[in-house]
């Protein structure tokens, strides 16, 4: 059966259109994240509308407030790992490759929008040995993955490649021990990435949901030492605490619900006034003490990104080439 490519206009972020692949096939292995529409209200997100490769769904890490826990709300396996069918990625990403050879931009496809993408990595079949080899074959595109995991013996192991990206979550000690009770601990994550930096591959990081706990400053500038002590990441992205109401309702630890009260068309955030400082303190850490300042917002309202004195419509966050 013939896989088709299904294209669309979209408006871009610094306002120019642009036609770009937005599924293939059955969308049911890539297709593209554009649920978040070109910013016009103050409260409006920005999220540049990457490609998703879904290759499986689920997680095991069971973070309080994973918008998993809605998303998949549905399905009788909730967010337990599922994993798709390898024949069918494997023809769907390749019709991807063909169809996009001559026309069309560089993209990079995200595996961790619907799963942890190194959440195969303990199995006999993980995805890493399967997908990198694959875009290896492509000169053009790249793969990302998105982690909380520490698996990254596959990745060691093999020669690194340009066509992968590793990026980690990670957060302040106290708010990962309350909220992310799942996932590795947040110096053993750094440990990884810096394992996976120094074979060569970028790494990105991650420090997502930011949560404005009492002491916040001490434990997020703590956690900036903590990175910059090891290696120096090729982008940083900064989240803030948000909540969809769909993960809202699924939680079944709703302790940090508390914390959010202001509306976006992307769920309920921090109040802009405690969200403004802790961006700026954490990015004022990184420029005077690391000379660094290649950081980005995730999920974040264009007043946000306006009144940090960021450039919104050049956004090149976590999941963006």
């Amino acid at each position: 059966m013939k896989i088709t490519i299904r294209t669309k206009e979209y408006k871009m972020l610094d306002g120019s259109k642009r036609r770009l692949v937005q599924q293939v096939g059955d969308r049911s292995i890539i297709k593209r994240f554009d649920k978040t529409p070109f910013p016009i209200k103050t409260t409006d997100v920005i999220c540049p509308h990457f490609l998703e490769l879904k290759w499986a769904y689920g997680c095991p890490h069971d973070c309080s407030w994973c918008y998993l826990k809605g998303t998949l709300r549905l399905l009788p396996t909730k967010t337990k790992p599922v994993f798709k069918n390898r024949k069918k990625i494997e023809s769907h990403v390749n019709t991807f490759f063909r169809a996009t050879k001559n026309s069309y931009p560089q993209e990079i496809i995200n595996t961790g929008e619907l799963a942890d993408s190194l959440m195969s990595e303990n199995t006999t079949t993980p995805f890493s040995k399967f997908i990198i080899p694959l875009f290896e074959t492509n000169p053009k595109h790249r793969v990302l993955f998105l982690t909380k995991s520490v698996n990254v013996k596959n990745l060691l192991d093999t020669a690194p490649s340009k066509r992968a990206v590793i990026s980690f979550t990670v957060n302040a000690n106290p708010v990962a021990k309350k909220w992310e009770v799942g996932a590795p601990l947040v110096r053993d994550r750094i440990m990884a990435a810096k394992a996976v930096h120094e074979v060569g591959y970028e790494t990105r990081i991650r420090i997502d949901p930011m949560v404005p706990i009492e002491g916040w400053k001490k434990y997020y500038f703590e956690l900036i030492d903590e990175i910059f002590s090891n290696f120096v990441p090729e982008r940083i992205t900064l989240g803030s605490l948000r909540g969809l109401q769909s993960t809202i309702n699924e939680a079944k630890d709703k302790s940090w619900v508390r914390f959010l009260s202001e509306k976006s068309n992307w769920g309920k955030k921090i109040p802009f006034d405690l969200r403004y400082p802790m961006y700026l303190a954490l990015m004022n850490r990184m420029k005077e003490k690391f000379n660094y300042s290649n950081i980005a917002l995730c999920k974040e309202t264009f007043i946000m990104w306006d009144k940090l004195k960021m450039n919104w419509k050049k956004c090149r966050c976590n999941c963006a080439w």
